[in-house]
C-alpha cells in the first residue's frame, strides 16, 4: 500500500518522502514510530505519505541482500564481493583482475520478473579490478512480494562471475626495421606491457627481431610463456604478411587476420599448440582501449575466442578515435 495516511495510521509505516522538521528531517525510507508522529504533529502535519508492506512483501534492503545473495552463492569461487544493504541497494564488486562472465538470458529472465526488481551490470568480458563494482542490485519499491522475489533469486542464481588471469607469464616480441628501430623504453613497448600487468600477469622477456618472417618465427619457437605477443614495427597487411607467416614458420597456426572493431583493425590471432599468439595492431602502441585489448584480456582469463567470436565483436566495435593514430578514420570537415 502507498498513499497519503492520516498520522493515527501511520505508526509503523515506512516515510515515501523526506519531511524537513524543526531540529532536522525525518528521511524517506524511515519507519515510523510513536516519536516520529509527535514530531509530526507538533510541526502541523495531519497527514503523510507512506509505504505499508502488505503480508509476505519483503522490505527493500532484505530484498536486496536476499537477491545479492543468490547471485553470488559462492563469493570465492565467483571472485566476487557484495557490500552491505542501503536504501534497497547491495553492490556487487569484483575481488581481483579479470573478466566479468555473464548469462545475459538469466539475467534478462530475472528483470522480467517484476519491474521493482532489478539487477544491472557492466558489459559482458569487460576488464575488472579489485574492489570495481561489476552489478548492482536495486529494489526500486520499499517492498516487493515474497513470491516475486523468489522467482528473481531463482532466475539469476550464479549469473555472474570474474574470470581471473589462467596466463601466468607473457612474452613479447618487438620488431623493427630500418626506419622503425625498437627500444624496450619506448612509450609504445610500456603500452603494451601495462595492459599484461594490469591483469596481474607477469612480465616475460621482450625480444627485439628484424621485421622478417625467419627472425620472428626464431622467436616465437624461443619463448616459453603462456602467451606470446608481437609488436610489429610495420602494420601487418595481409595475412602473408611477415608476423602471420612467421607464426606458421614456428610450427603455429593463423586463427583470423583482422577484425572488425576499430581501431584495432589489423589484429592478428594465432597459437602454438595450445598457447595463444596475438600479433597487436599499431594502435596497441597507445593506451588507449582497442580492439587486441578484447582479445588479449579474453585469452589471458581463459575464455575461448575464435574467427566468429572476432566476427561478432563488430557490434559495438566503433571505439573511440586515437588522437595520434597516422590515419585517422575521418578527416575534419572544412567549414
Amino acid at each position: 500500500m502507498f498513499g497519503a495516511v492520516r498520522l493515527a495510521e501511520a505508526l509503523g509505516a515506512i516515510l515515501a518522502h523526506a519531511v524537513v522538521l524543526p531540529g532536522g528531517k525525518l528521511a524517506k525510507g524511515r519507519m515510523l514510530d510513536a516519536d516520529d508522529l509527535a514530531r509530526l504533529a507538533a510541526a502541523g502535519h495531519t497527514q503523510v505519505i507512506v509505504a505499508r508492506p502488505q503480508p509476505g512483501d519483503v522490505t527493500e534492503n532484505r530484498a536486496a541482500q536476499q537477491l545479492a545473495a543468490a547471485l553470488v552463492a559462492d563469493p570465492a569461487g565467483q571472485g566476487l564481493i557484495c557490500d552491505a544493504a542501503f536504501t534497497g541497494r547491495v553492490n556487487i564488486r569484483a575481488a581481483g583482475p579479470g573478466v566479468l562472465a555473464l548469462d545475459a538470458n538469466a539475467i534478462g529472465r530475472l528483470n522480467a520478473v517484476d519491474a521493482m526488481i532489478t539487477l544491472a551490470t557492466i558489459p559482458p568480458y569487460q576488464r575488472v579490478a579489485a574492489g570495481m563494482m561489476v552489478a548492482t542490485v536495486k529494489i526500486i519499491s520499499y517492498a516487493v512480494p515474497g513470491d516475486a522475489l523468489a522467482r528473481a533469486c531463482a532466475a539469476g542464481a550464479v549469473a555472474l562471475r570474474v574470470m581471473p588471469p589462467v596466463v601466468d607469464r607473457v612474452d613479447l616480441i618487438v620488431t623493427e626495421t630500418a626506419a622503425q628501430r625498437a627500444d624496450p623504453a619506448d612509450k609504445g613497448v610500456r603500452a603494451v606491457w601495462a595492459r599484461v600487468a594490469r591483469l596481474g600477469i607477469a612480465e616475460g622477456q621482450t625480444r627485439i627481431v628484424a621485421h622478417e618472417a625467419g627472425a620472428i618465427a626464431g622467436a616465437i619457437a624461443a619463448c616459453d610463456a603462456g602467451m606470446i605477443l608481437v609488436l610489429t614495427g610495420s602494420a601487418t597487411s595481409d595475412i602473408a604478411d611477415v608476423m602471420p607467416m612467421g607464426l606458421q614458420a614456428a610450427g603455429g597456426e593463423v586463427v583470423r587476420f583482422g577484425m572488425p572493431v576499430d581501431p584495432g583493425n589489423l589484429l592478428v590471432l594465432g597459437r602454438l599448440g595450445a598457447r595463444p599468439v596475438i600479433g597487436l595492431p599499431g594502435c596497441a602502441r597507445s593506451p588507449a582501449l582497442n580492439g587486441a585489448d578484447w582479445v588479449l584480456e579474453r585469452l589471458a582469463c581463459g575464455v575461448a575466442v575464435g574467427d566468429a567470436d572476432i566476427a561478432a565483436m563488430g557490434v559495438g566495435g566503433l571505439l573511440k578515435e586515437i588522437p595520434t593514430r597516422p590515419q585517422p578514420r575521418a578527416r575534419p570537415i572544412k567549414g
